[in-house]
């Protein structure tokens, strides 16, 4: 572990301060890069490391990981905050764009990405609150604001004129995109994929999540909110985002080629940072300081207000008094820190027990406290009798359909309503050499332009069976690649709203490829390399026995349509499960 590289993000906060001394302490890393969203956290860390350890290399990045790399260039002071973001026609296209449409596109456009490829850490330790940063962008004050607007509009469109109804357009259409970029599980499945994708390109070796319970531990009666009345609908969605995390972080773990994957998940207040005399600043204007306000007596009337013009009060020196400072959960008195943690309550833990147990972890001790591994070990595996129940299901299938096969009913081979749309092409495909060869050798006795011929002929014959591939939804390519045998509706390319599609060769050979039966020679010779991979038989004496059964094998002289999907699945669209 000495000598590696370490990504830390969030690394300017109060847990993840902590990992990165205690990294710089313990694994005598190469370089630490330090990742948090104020560049002034990542400098003081930074400082305070060189300090004791000269030896490592230490960089810093600020900025936001969540949002396009463009939007974290030039002065600090100068970017966009996400509310600016928000507000802009362009940026907020953007967002959305980023967000709902082309993945691709948007992994290129990655800040998290691009820190990940550019460093490539063999360790990533993650003590960003990913669950607090995506829900308390508040999606219910979102849907209220959008609500108000589309009822504002549908009132302008009924008494205003048409300058006032355009203005009105323009304000929910405004407020109608926030609430569907601010929405939780969207933006988490996407960020989640980002650092997936990123981190199996960089050849990271461990993924480690600082994550959270969302309630400190304490149950759907916790008396704590981010200073919002309870009960809280945005903490409940903290807590739902959080757990959601570790189910997307658990498929990351059973990924195959990807890090491993590990999550601490302290089910305590996290704290403390600094305990000190302030003075108190606004929340909501950072850096302006709360000033007492020489209070007044008021008769109860019919109506009270809430919020009353500051200007009309007299303004007293700035609030200042002790207070704990507990990193993300912001500052609280002597007596709410006393509250929180008082036995029964929240209670808490500190943020170097977090930073000793992620040592160990990624030393690879057993600490006890893996999530993800808590969690693989508590779900039901696969089972022997389940096993014994396959062959007799898959026996009971066969023997009804040859009961019925003279009635005229269709092969039961693919419907196309379990996906991807690979999965039905390369069924019916593996259904057709099947039907007409039988085995993989007699396959393997045929070049690729005989198969062709063989399978269009056979086709052309069995109207039934061309009947059912076109109406489930897969047109049929000719040999030529130059007409289609097709039913009332196409499956692929799948492009919503549109009914209509160009064709180009580029496209036919992409859609082809995705979800067409393809009768093409070029396809038929991929078929036979697949068959003469799965027909040659491993040797060694390490392959002897049980041992030859591996993924990589196909034990059946016939082609068992079903297997010989499963094989192409494990060996070459790599999607196997590897616990």
């Amino acid at each position: 572990m000495s000598e590696e590289t370490y990504l830390i993000l969030g690394g300017g906060g109060m847990i993840g301060a902590q990992v990165v001394h205690e990294i710089a302490r313990h694994l005598q890393p190469r370089s630490v890069i330090i990742c948090s969203r104020e560049l002034s956290e990542v400098e003081e860390t930074i400082a305070h490391c060189r300090r004791e350890f000269s030896s490592v290399e230490f960089v810093g990045f600020g900025g936001d990981v969540f949002v396009r790399a463009d939007w974290n260039t030039g002065p600090e002071d100068n970017r966009l905050t996400r509310s600016q973001l928000m507000a802009s026609v362009e940026s907020r296209a953007a967002m959305y764009d980023d967000v709902f449409h082309d993945f691709e596109a948007a992994y290129a456009r990655s800040q998290l990405a691009q820190l990940i490829l550019k460093h490539k850490p063999h360790v990533i330790v993650d003590s960003i609150n990913t669950a607090t940063a995506i829900s308390y962008q508040d999606v219910y004050t979102a849907s209220e604001i959008a609500k108000a607007s589309f009822d504002a509009l549908k009132h302008s469109m009924d008494n205003a004129s048409n300058a006032a109804l355009a203005e009105q357009s323009e304000v929910a259409q405004r407020d109608f995109e926030a609430l569907l970029i601010q929405q939780s599980i969207p933006q988490l499945i996407r960020h989640v994929l980002i650092m997936q994708r990123a981190m199996t390109e960089a050849g990271t070796r461990l993924y480690l999540k600082i994550g959270t319970t969302g309630t400190g531990g304490m149950g759907l009666n916790i008396p704590y909110t981010h200073s919002e009345d309870k009960p809280s609908a945005r903490l409940m969605t903290k807590t739902a985002l959080g757990f959601a995390h570790t189910g997307l972080m658990f498929l990351m773990a059973r990924t195959p080629e990807g890090p491993v994957v590990k999550e601490l998940k302290p089910a305590a207040m996290v704290g403390y940072n600094d305990i000190a005399r302030r003075v108190i600043c606004e929340r909501a204007k950072q850096g302006e300081p709360l000033h007492l306000f020489a209070s007044r007596r008021e008769e109860l009337g019919d109506t009270l207000s809430l919020r009353d013009n500051a200007d009309d009060y007299e303004r007293l020196q700035p609030m200042r008094m002790v207070v704990v400072d507990t990193g993300e959960n912001g500052l609280f008195t002597k007596c709410e820190f006393e509250t929180i943690t008082h036995i029964g309550q929240m209670e808490f833990i500190t943020p170097e027990e977090i930073a000793h147990q992620a040592i160990l972890e990624i030393r690879g001790s057993n600490t006890g406290h893996d999530v993800i591994a808590a969690v693989d070990g508590a779900v039901m595996a696969p089972t022997y009798r389940a096993g014994n129940l396959r062959h007799l299901a898959l026996e009971q299938a066969d023997a009804l359909e040859r009961q019925f096969a003279s009635s005229g009913d269709s092969a039961s081979v693919a419907l196309g309503w379990l996906g991807p749309p690979e999965l039905g092409k390369l069924l019916w495909e593996a259904h057709l050499l099947k039907t007409r060869f039988g085995s993989l050798q007699k396959v393997l006795t045929q070049p690729a332009e005989k198969l062709a011929c063989e399978i269009s002929s056979l086709l052309e014959s069995d109207s039934n069976l061309r009947n059912t591939i076109n109406s489930v939804g897969l047109p049929i390519l000719s040999p030529d690649g130059k007409s289609l045998m097709r039913g009332p509706y196409i499956r692929i390319p799948e492009i919503p709203g549109t009914t209509s599609v160009s064709l180009t060769s580029e496209n036919v050979d992409k859609w082809a490829a995705k979800g067409w039966v393809d009768l093409r020679p070029q396809n038929f010779e991929r078929w036979r390399q697949r068959f003469a991979t799965m027909s040659a038989r491993p040797t060694g004496l390490d392959e002897r026995g049980s041992a030859a059964v591996k993924r990589e094998g196909y034990p059946h002289e016939d082609i068992r349509v079903g297997a010989v999907v499963a094989w192409i699945f494990n060996n070459e669209i790599l999607g196997y499960r590897i616990k």
